[in-house]
């Protein structure tokens, strides 16, 4: 766990989140699916002038009225969620997912029987209806962002709406009832005219996959939330924007804001470091490309009491070298490459030769050296060999940082990790990268060592806490452990594929596999995979899967 005296901002307890519940009532209207949505009340306290899906709070009513569902065990664990989507939708728009005593339907005539200014569950009793809970199927759950000082734990459902019924808007706390194609909707609110907030516009986007309102209540179950989410704010050009958890900003924003804090930029910044940590920066050389991304990540732990280490001090870049240079002012203690590719290794010498120059000391060059099945264009020797479980240490006087190298060959053979060790982090150079998975490119690279190794890293992150990855192309990865467990069933599976490719086409070469076994990948990034089919295939064959 990071040390909280080294977070950027101090800590702010999120306020509670109070459980809430919303209704989408879907039809099929001449164009495809449609959803019935509402403007908010433009004086409400929560969201004024937006336009929402009917719901609101769970009230403590609602955990009484499961004997008033037709399906009481509708619903799952969300039972009361949902009574409290169906309640809302009729207090706000007078629609009632409800059928009689005789299982008959709920009609516009029935309605003029209830009250909507008055509870609903005692009316339903008194006519002995009972509520169709059965009917919405559950589709997600939203959480309102640390940041916001209103927040609810949303559980959103789906429903058919229901026949010979009209919405009518309770004129208090929604206004003006409208049908909306969920392109139509966005397309609105892209133009600045139909409000929405980040939880509506996902799932709006989810909504407008599918043609047919059977096909999105097919696309759900009664009781399992197709997701959890509770999104992250950063900034993106200077303006807000919110990501969801499996979107590659969210670990960088939990690591550098916890709690909510809207002040983190995540725009690739190549002309100063940008803070993680009070002792951890990243500087991006500008060698953006479709292998390095937004360019190779430079970490810089420490600070001017301490001096500072410097990982993957990147290519051969004379401006790039002056940043790392210029921020340090040459008081760095020591360079450690990940491993020799000509995007991570190159600087490493001349920065050291720089800080000669302006302090006076040369911080040595740590690594494994290049074996020899290393590229012609991967040339390392470092000052020192660094050995497996090996300790650096840096100390300003009230805090100690301690990076622990793991050897992880397999994406190259002289490829190694760091462990921060009193902040769970992990550097993990290419060996894992966010965003993208990894090129395995034999004879250098190994796919069997690569998948030993993630196992390592597996255990590892489990054993001592680690929270946080920290790739050298692409934001911090978060949940350490998880995506390591993703990443290796994700090259499991593409085995799985070439393995199959080859038994289809035994008598067949790699380029032959290669449009079996790589099908659902863009044609142009062929050339790219053909090398972890090679890997994958060289596995196979070791092994002797065929």
């Amino acid at each position: 766990m990071v040390r909280p005296t080294l977070q950027l901002h101090p800590h702010r307890e999120p306020v509670t989140a109070h459980p809430a519940a919303t209704l989408l009532l879907l039809r099929d209207g001449a164009l495809g699916v449609e959803v019935l949505m509402t403007r908010r009340s433009p004086k409400a306290s929560f969201l004024p002038g937006a336009y929402v899906f009917p719901g609101g709070r769970v009230d403590a009513d609602d955990h009484q009225a499961h004997t008033l569902a037709r399906a009481p065990n509708a619903g799952g664990r969300y039972r009361t969620a949902a009574l409290a989507a169906l309640r809302e939708t009729f207090e706000e728009l007078g629609i009632l997912l409800a059928v009689q005593a005789d299982d008959k339907p709920i009609t516009r005539t029935h309605l003029q029987a209830l009250d909507r200014s008055e509870a609903l569950y005692p009316q339903l009793q008194s006519q002995g209806w009972s509520l169709t809970l059965d009917r919405a199927r559950m589709l997600a759950c939203w959480t309102t962002d640390r940041s916001v000082p209103k927040r609810f734990n949303t559980a959103f459902f789906v429903a058919l709406m229901p026949d010979q019924q009209e919405p009518v808007a309770d004129e208090m706390e929604q206004f003006e009832p409208v049908w909306v194609r969920p392109e139509d909707a966005l397309t609105k609110h892209q133009a600045g005219n139909f409000f929405m907030i980040f939880p509506t516009i996902r799932t709006l986007h989810w909504l407008a996959d599918f043609e047919q309102a059977e096909q999105a209540l097919a696309a759900c179950t009664e009781d399992v939330p197709l997701w959890n989410s509770c999104p992250r704010g950063g900034l993106v050009s200077g303006q807000l924007q919110r990501f969801m958890e499996h979107e590659a900003p969210y670990g960088e924003l939990a690591l550098v804001c916890p709690d909510g804090q809207l002040e983190h930029p995540l725009d690739w910044q190549h002309e100063r470091p940008v803070p993680l940590l009070r002792h951890l920066h990243r500087l991006t050389a500008p060698n953006a490309s479709i292998m390095t991304g937004p360019g190779t990540n430079s970490y810089i732990l420490g600070d001017a009491s301490s001096g500072y280490i410097v990982i993957d001090p990147g290519p051969l870049l004379n401006d790039h070298i002056e940043r790392l240079l210029a921020f340090t002012a040459g008081q760095i203690t020591a360079i450690v490459c990940t491993h020799s590719h000509p995007d991570h290794s190159p600087a490493a010498q001349p920065l050291a030769q720089a800080c000669a120059r302006l302090a006076g000391h040369t911080p040595p060059v740590l690594g494994l050296a290049c074996a020899a099945t290393a590229r012609s264009t991967a040339v390392f020797a470092p000052d020192r060999a660094l050995a497996d479980g090996e300790r650096l240490m840096l100390h300003d006087g009230e805090h100690k940082s301690t990076l622990r190298v793991v050897h992880t060959p397999g994406y190259a053979a002289n490829h190694l990790c760091l462990i921060l060790e009193e902040d769970g982090l992990l550097f993990s150079g290419d060996h894992i990268l966010s965003g993208s998975t990894t090129i395995i490119d034999p004879p250098d690279g190994d796919m069997s060592a690569y998948l030993d190794s993630l196992d390592r890293l597996a255990q590892i992150c489990e054993k001592d806490g680690i929270e946080f990855i920290l790739p050298a192309h692409g934001h911090v990865i978060g949940w350490a452990a998880q995506s390591i467990a993703q990443l290796k069933a994700h090259r499991l599976r593409r085995e799985a594929r070439v393995l199959a490719a080859m038994r289809a086409v035994p008598q067949g070469g790699l380029d032959d596999w290669l449009t079996l076994a790589y099908d659902d990948t863009p044609a142009a990034l062929w050339p790219l995979a053909r090398r972890s089919l090679a890997a994958h295939v060289q596995r196979i064959e070791q092994l002797a899967m065929l």
